[in-house]
Order: structure tokens, then C-alpha cells, then sequence
């Protein structure tokens, strides 16, 4: 006797736009493009990654290295000396705690001035908030070199230049830093608000200790932005200050690479000192990537 014919109870794949998943173990796209992407990509990040090697791998370079042709990528004898005459050329110290002192200044600031300028933007109701923040994206198409004279000109007026004042002042709270940290604070529920107000809860209360730390991927974000801005700021502190002893990284090496008197014959000089210019940016940048990586993940959602 032959046994019965059972149905075939193995589920169909489902069709082309159907909602329900495919089975566990099949492949629901080509894998051939897979390697492709990884290829593509680690080419755009070898490209955009070379300068910055060179310039890291040239600071330990010889003279003899520097001048080879063709040039060479690894260093044949690794050296310290460049960095030794950056020091004996250049007051390193002084110029790198300015930089420090500006660029943490700033970003500080902003960071507090934005977020509550962003707070009271998104989540507090008084006349006038949807022209204060039109103008806050009016000042957003403002080019920046347009303000550059009307800053001196504030700053001549005040006497502040050649001070620290002049360098962070004009950079305290910022036009795009407002309008990120309002696209954020948006994001906070206002049920958890009112809840709280109902408690008896203050404003002050409402923004440091519960719309602060739900915001933390944005002011990631800022502190990244800002103080990249700021430790490469090049333009306003060669304006503002003619004052060796205020000089930042940027602009004492500016001044130093157009020196015909010390600058001769120093490419490797120059290359050791945009390295340490670089190296507070990373170390920023690798403190902070986690919450900027979880920003630009939840940008989309509310």
C-alpha cells in the first residue's frame, strides 16, 4: 500500500513587495555587490586619507627623504628632529594653550548659549519666536567673510583686539549651532515636560536635567563642529591680533612657513608642525564619535 501524498507545507518565498520577511537562510539580495561597495569604499577612504598620511609620514622624514625623487612614503630612518627645530624655531607652547584657550571657549559657549536659545526656540511659546528664528536662518546664508569687517570694526571700537576677548567673542553663540540644537530639542516629548511642570518644575530645571541629557548626540555634534571651526581658524585671528604673544597654531605657522628667513629648507619643519595642528582634532573627534555616529543615526527621527 502506498503511503499518502502529503502536501508541500514549505512556505513560498514571498512575492516582490510583499511585507512578509523572507525565510531565514535564503539570500534576499545579490551578494556580488557586497564586495564591490567594501572595494569602492575603502578606495574613497584611501584617497581622502593620503594627504593626511603623507603629511603625518613626512614629519618623521630626513631631509634626504623629503628631497628624493620619486618620493618616498615610508621613511628610510625615522627621525625626531623636525619636531626638535619646530621647538627651537617656533614658542610651540604658548601658541598651542592659545589655540586651547580659544577653541575650548568657544565651544563651551556655544554649547551652553545655542542649546538654550535652541531650548526656548522649540519648546517654549512667546511672541515673536517664528521671526527670531527666521533670523536665525537669515543669519545662516550670511557668508562668513562678509562679517569679517563689521567684527573689526566692533572690536576696534571696544579695544579688544589682540586680546583673547577678540578671538572668541564674535564665535560665542553662532547662527548654525541655534538652529542644530533647536532641530534637536524638538525631538525631547513635551508630554515629559508638562509632566514635569505639573511637578512644580522650573524651566531651568526642565532644560538642564531633562532636555540636556536626550539631546547629548546633538551637542556631540556641536562640540565636534565648533571646535574643528575653531582650532583651524585662520582668517579672523590674522585680523585680530598682531601680537606674537596671541598668535594661534594656524597663524603662527602661516607666519613661520612665509618667513624667507626660517622657512628655507624646512618642509619637514612645517610638515611636523600641521601634524600637531591635526592631532587635538582627532583626539576630539575619537572622544566624541560614538554620540556623533548615534546623531546622524536618529537625525531622521522624532
Amino acid at each position: 500500500m502506498s503511503a499518502p501524498h502529503l502536501p508541500d507545507l514549505a512556505e513560498p518565498d514571498p512575492e516582490p513587495g510583499s511585507d512578509r520577511p523572507a525565510r531565514p537562510g535564503r539570500r534576499t539580495g545579490p551578494s556580488g555587490r557586497r564586495p564591490l561597495t567594501y572595494a569602492l569604499l575603502s578606495l574613497g577612504v584611501l584617497v581622502m586619507a593620503a594627504p593626511f598620511l603623507w603629511m603625518a609620514l613626512s614629519s618623521f622624514k630626513t631631509r634626504e627623504d623629503l628631497s628624493t625623487s620619486p618620493p618616498v612614503w615610508i621613511p628610510t630612518d625615522w627621525t625626531l628632529e623636525n619636531f626638535s627645530r619646530l621647538l627651537d624655531r617656533l614658542d610651540l607652547p604658548l601658541y598651542f594653550l592659545n589655540s586651547t584657550v580659544v577653541a575650548v571657549f568657544v565651544t563651551l559657549s556655544n554649547l551652553l548659549c545655542c542649546s538654550m536659545v535652541g531650548y526656548a526656540l522649540a519648546k517654549l511659546r512667546f511672541a515673536g519666536r517664528g521671526k527670531v528664528f527666521a533670523l536665525v536662518l537669515g543669519a545662516l546664508m550670511v557668508p562668513a567673510n562678509l562679517m569679517l569687517l563689521p567684527m573689526f570694526v566692533m572690536m576696534s571700537k571696544a579695544q579688544l583686539l589682540n586680546s583673547y576677548a577678540a578671538l572668541t567673542l564674535p564665535f560665542a553663540a553662532q547662527a548654525f549651532g541655534v538652529f542644530l540644537m533647536r532641530q534637536f530639542m524638538q525631538s525631547v516629548p513635551d508630554e515629559l515636560l508638562e509632566a514635569a511642570r505639573l511637578d512644580g518644575a522650573s524651566e531651568w530645571y526642565l532644560y538642564w536635567r531633562i532636555a540636556l541629557p536626550l539631546v547629548r548626540p546633538g551637542l556631540a555634534t556641536l562640540a565636534i563642529f565648533t571646535f574643528l571651526g575653531s582650532w583651524n581658524n585662520f582668517m579672523w585671528p590674522l585680523i585680530a591680533t598682531n601680537d606674537p604673544d596671541k598668535y594661534t597654531l594656524p597663524v603662527a605657522l602661516a607666519t613661520f612657513a612665509t618667513d624667507p628667513n626660517q622657512a628655507s629648507g624646512s618642509n619637514g619643519v612645517l610638515m611636523a608642525g600641521s601634524f600637531l595642528v591635526v592631532l587635538p582634532v582627532l583626539f576630539v573627534f575619537a572622544v566624541l564619535q560614538r554620540h556623533f555616529t548615534q546623531s546622524v543615526a536618529t537625525a531622521g527621527l522624532k
